[in-house]
C-alpha cells in the first residue's frame, strides 16, 4: 500500500477528532460562509469571551486503536482508513500552520495504538519537538490517555497549557457494557495525578511570590474532561453528581458534555435518530448552575424526576418547585439569594448590590442593570411591592418562563469559550500552502 502523505494523514485524523467537544470548538468553515466543510481539513475555530474567532489545530495522533468501546468511530473493529502520525510529523505540521497564522493553538487527542503508555510516549514527544525545537508558544491541549503511566502524565502537563482524561460514560456499569476494555480506576488515575501536579504547582507560585526562578508551568490552565450524553441510559442525575464529584475532588475548569452520535451499528447502543442537542444543552446549563451559582446537584434534581426539564432552564425549573423561597426582595437579599432569582446573573447580581448603596432600587431600575424582567418580575419585590397584581397559579408562571426562556435560547449564541480572555490572534489563511515546500 502506498504511504500516505501528512495531507491525506491530516484529512483522516482531523475529521476523525471532530467528535470530541473538549475544546469546544466548531469546524472552520469556507471563505464564502457556504457547505459544511472546513476550508481545510483538522482547522477548527473556537471563541473567546469577547467573540473572536480562534483557529486552532484540532487532530488524533492516530486512529490506530487497541480498545473497541461500542460508541466510538475510531473501535478496533470499525472498517476506516488507519493511520498515524510520526512525532517529526506533527510538530512540523503545527509549526507550518501556526508561523503562516493558520492556527493560534493545538489540540491533541489520540486512540491507544498498543496501548496508553506506548501513545502517550509518541504524543509527548511531537510535543517536544513542537515546544523545544520549533519555539511554540501558544496554546497547547492534550489528552491524557486512560491508563497511562503517572510519569508520562506528568511528562504531557509539563508541555501543555491543558490536559484533559475523557471520562465518556457516567457510571461504572456503562463502562463495562460499552467500553468493557477501560474502567473508573485508569480514568481516575490520571485526573488524581494532574489535580496534585496542578495543586503543588500553584502553592509553589504562592510560596515563592516572585522570590526565586519559577518552576516550568505544570498545566497551568487546568484539566478537563468530556462525558457522552444519551449513548447509556444514565441519567442527568447521575451525570451532574458525576461532575460535581469531579469539580470538588479533582478541580476540573471544565466538563464538557458531547450529544452521543451514532457512528457504529452496535445492539448495545440506543436507537437514536438525532443527537440529543438540547438534553447537552441543559447540562451545560446546570453545569454553569454548579459552578457559578452556587447550587448542588440534589437540588436541581432527584430520584423522583432524574432529567432536566425540556421546557425550562434549571434554574427556572428549581424555582417553580421552590415557591416557597419567593419572592425576594432586591433591596435586601444578599448576593448567593439574588442569583438564585430567575432573570437575575451573576453581573447583574453585581450590579444590583452596587447600586441599592447608592439609593433603594424600584422595577424601573432593574432593567438597566440587566434584570430580564420578563423572568424576574414573578420572583422579586421592591419597596415591598410586587410588580404583579394578583399571585399567578404555578401553570400560569410555567406557562410565562417557558416564553421567556424560549425567546433568550433564540437570540443567544451556542458556542461555548475554550480560552476565556486568553489574546489569541484570529486571522484566516490559505493553510494549503504550508505543506508544499519546506516545512
Amino acid at each position: 500500500m502506498k504511504r500516505m502523505d501528512t495531507l491525506g494523514k491530516l484529512r483522516v485524523l482531523g475529521a476523525a477528532a471532530r467528535h470530541d467537544a473538549s475544546c469546544a470548538a466548531g469546524a472552520l468553515k469556507s471563505r464564502s460562509g457556504q457547505g459544511k466543510s472546513p476550508a481545510f481539513p483538522g482547522i477548527y475555530i473556537s471563541w473567546t469571551d469577547d467573540g473572536r474567532r480562534v483557529p486552532l489545530l484540532k487532530v488524533l495522533y492516530t486512529n490506530r486503536c487497541a480498545y473497541d468501546c461500542a460508541y466510538c468511530a475510531n473501535r478496533a473493529s470499525a472498517d476506516v482508513p488507519r493511520v498515524s502520525f510520526t512525532p517529526r510529523e506533527l510538530a512540523d505540521l503545527a509549526a507550518a500552520l501556526h508561523r503562516r497564522g493558520s492556527i493560534a493553538g493545538l489540540f491533541l487527542s489520540s486512540a491507544v495504538h498498543r496501548g496508553p503508555d506506548h501513545t502517550m510516549r509518541e504524543m509527548i514527544e511531537a510535543l517536544r519537538l513542537l515546544r523545544q525545537e520549533k519555539g511554540f508558544t501558544d496554546y497547547v491541549h492534550v489528552k491524557a490517555l486512560p491508563g497511562a503511566d503517572p510519569a508520562l502524565v506528568r511528562e504531557a502537563a509539563l508541555l501543555a497549557d491543558r490536559v484533559s482524561v475523557n471520562i465518556e460514560l457516567p457510571s461504572p456499569e456503562s463502562l463495562r457494557f460499552l467500553a468493557p476494555q477501560k474502567d473508573r480506576r485508569s480514568l481516575l488515575g490520571p485526573m488524581r495525578e494532574l489535580a496534585a501536579g496542578i495543586a503543588e504547582y500553584r502553592m509553589e507560585i504562592r510560596e515563592d511570590r516572585g522570590r526565586g526562578p519559577r518552576r516550568h508551568p505544570f498545566a497551568p490552565a487546568g484539566q478537563s474532561t468530556q462525558l457522552i450524553v444519551g449513548a447509556s441510559p444514565d441519567s442527568d442525575l447521575c451525570i451532574l453528581r458525576l461532575t460535581e464529584g469531579l469539580y470538588r475532588r479533582y478541580g476540573l475548569r471544565r466538563v464538557y458534555y458531547s450529544a452521543y452520535v451514532r457512528v457504529n451499528d452496535d445492539p448495545r447502543l440506543p436507537p437514536l435518530t438525532a443527537p440529543p442537542l438540547l438534553r447537552e444543552r441543559r447540562l451545560y446549563q446546570a453545569d454553569w448552575l454548579l459552578r457559578r451559582y452556587g447550587f448542588r446537584a440534589d437540588e436541581l434534581l432527584d430520584e423522583g424526576s432524574p432529567f432536566l426539564d425540556e421546557e425550562l432552564d434549571p434554574k427556572a425549573a428549581w424555582a417553580l418547585r421552590n415557591l416557597h423561597l419567593f419572592p425576594v426582595e432586591v433591596n435586601a437579599a444578599e448576593r448567593h439569594v439574588l442569583l438564585r432569582v430567575p432573570g437575575i446573573g451573576a453581573r447583574t447580581a453585581e450590579r444590583i448590590l452596587e447600586a441599592r448603596r447608592c439609593h433603594s432600587l424600584g422595577f424601573e431600575d432593574l432593567a438597566g442593570v440587566g434584570v430580564d424582567m420578563k423572568r424576574a418580575r414573578h420572583f422579586v419585590t421592591c419597596r415591598g411591592r410586587c410588580l404583579h397584581s394578583r399571585e399567578p397559579s404555578p401553570e400560569e408562571l410555567r406557562r410565562d418562563l417557558r416564553t421567556a426562556f424560549a425567546d433568550s435560547e433564540e437570540s443567544e449564541g451556542a458556542q461555548l469559550s475554550l480560552w476565556g480572555n486568553t489574546r489569541w490572534p484570529a486571522r484566516d489563511a490559505d493553510a494549503a500552502s504550508c505543506l508544499t515546500g519546506e516545512m
